[in-house]
């Protein structure tokens, strides 16, 4: 593989596979009250976050981790302002202590943070802004998570970062393809790429760990595990344990996959309990998960970051492949699964960070099962049958087009339900 690809690859794949302590979404907003607070330079009198309604969606149920069970943007934010480390990224929370809790829960019910929804902002934005006396500061984040577009204090711009900057740092996702995630998989050296999976299997290995010991949310990882009845059932098991675990604010980090844990999540428990049952090796696993990884972040890139299309398709559609590509499946097998995945269920609805998520994750992981049995009996559906194209290149595409296009209406009104906007008996006489 030519040296510029090889390495656009692997820089996507080192800014995507970053640790993160809960949900990302409350997180991004810790993050940047935390740079808004270093900023100013002492604890404000109060603060004012302005967020995407994606952003909203996705922390309204979601509790926020080392929080002590509270939830909201308000509760995210003051504690990335009161016990925050922004040096920590998407770990912020990590150090947070008791005092600080019982502080943030005192200052939210204080009415100390305002929050309100960002008109016309992209689907990933958050600007948190502080301020003390005659003092202010600013700290705006978007298009990733810890992406620090601009940074303002007294009206001053002190640092501004362009989207051709993010390209530059992140990797150009617009040049990935299938066959070129597959060829990447296959050249990589794998210490170039050890260090991160290793963190991602056990980090992710984790937290299904505490999912199928403890309760959290709807546990339905612990009732799928009562079947147990095959390595897909253990392993679709496991992935909706961890993401029971994390969606019910444990305080274990995952390592993420398209700015989601969830996501991380998905990609990697699946490939790592089929490698370890089928005892295929430590590098061949990785090999594998580099493929669910960049197969998931390349479906992403047509969907985008936040929508109404639930990450878990992608992310299970790129965990069968891997799984595909670990059982000695070629470019034709893997194209037939993604192909067959994203036939069946693309199009499951995100409303929000929450327990359902787990649930989400179990159902497009049954379905990337299925699109693996159906590819290894030379199965797939055709062009011309619903979103399916003339190759899989252009099947993505078109799914993807679904995701940022054709729901973005579904978007709104999935936000305007989730925050009672709407009445949904008077709306339903229109139609």
């Amino acid at each position: 593989m030519e040296k510029t690809m090889y390495e656009n690859y692997l820089n996507i794949l080192k800014s995507e596979l970053i640790p993160a302590l809960g949900c990302t979404e409350p997180i991004s907003i810790a993050y940047a009250g935390a740079k808004a607070r270093k900023l100013l330079g002492k604890i404000p009198e109060s603060m004012e976050v302005y967020c995407s309604g994606n952003i909203i969606k996705n922390v309204k149920s979601v509790i926020v981790p080392n929080s002590g069970g509270e939830r909201g943007i308000e509760t995210a934010a003051v504690l990335g302002v009161l016990g925050g480390d922004a040096e920590n990224g998407l770990e912020v929370l990590e150090g947070v202590t008791e005092e600080e809790r019982e502080k943030a829960k005192k200052l939210v019910q204080a009415d100390f943070c305002k929050c309100r929804l960002q008109e016309e902002a992209e689907n990933l934005y958050v600007r948190v802004k502080v301020m003390a006396k005659d003092q202010w500061a600013e700290a705006t984040v978007a298009g990733q998570h810890t992406f620090i577009a601009r940074l303002v204090k007294n009206g001053k711009i002190i640092y501004e970062q362009s989207q051709g900057q993010k390209e530059a740092v992140y990797g150009d996702k617009s040049l990935m393809t299938v066959k070129g995630i597959l060829e990447f998989a296959d050249c990589v050296e794998i210490k170039d790429v050890e260090e991160m999976l290793k963190k991602q299997a056990e980090y992710n290995e984790a937290l299904a760990d505490e999912g199928m010991k403890h309760h959290y949310g709807a546990d339905i990882g612990k009732i799928l595990f009562q079947k147990n009845r095959s390595i897909a059932d253990v392993a679709k098991a496991r992935a909706a344990a961890a993401s029971d675990a994390r969606m019910g604010g444990c305080s274990l980090p995952a390592v993420i996959n398209s700015g989601s844990g969830n996501q991380g999540i998905t990609v990697s428990v699946p490939v790592v309990e089929f490698g370890k049952a089928w005892n295929v090796g430590q590098e061949k696993m990785y090999r594998a998960l580099v493929v669910s990884n960049l197969l998931s972040i390349h479906q992403k890139q047509y969907v985008g970051r936040l929508s109404a299309y639930c990450g878990a398709v992608s992310a299970a559609c790129g965990a069968g492949a891997a799984i595909m590509y670990m059982s000695g499946g070629d470019y034709k097998a893997v194209s037939m699964l993604i192909t067959n995945t994203i036939a069946n269920v693309g199009g499951i609805i995100c409303d929000g960070a929450k327990p359902s998520c787990a649930s989400k994750i179990a159902a497009s992981l049954e379905a990337a099962f299925l699109a693996y049995e159906m590819s290894r009996e030379g199965k797939t559906f055709l062009p011309g049958e619903g979103v399916v194209k003339e190759n899989v290149e252009e099947t993505i595409k078109s799914i993807g087009y679904i995701g940022r296009v054709g729901m973005k209406q579904t978007d709104i009104e999935v936000l305007n339900i989730m925050m009672d906007n709407i009445d949904l008996r008077e709306n339903m006489k229109k139609i």
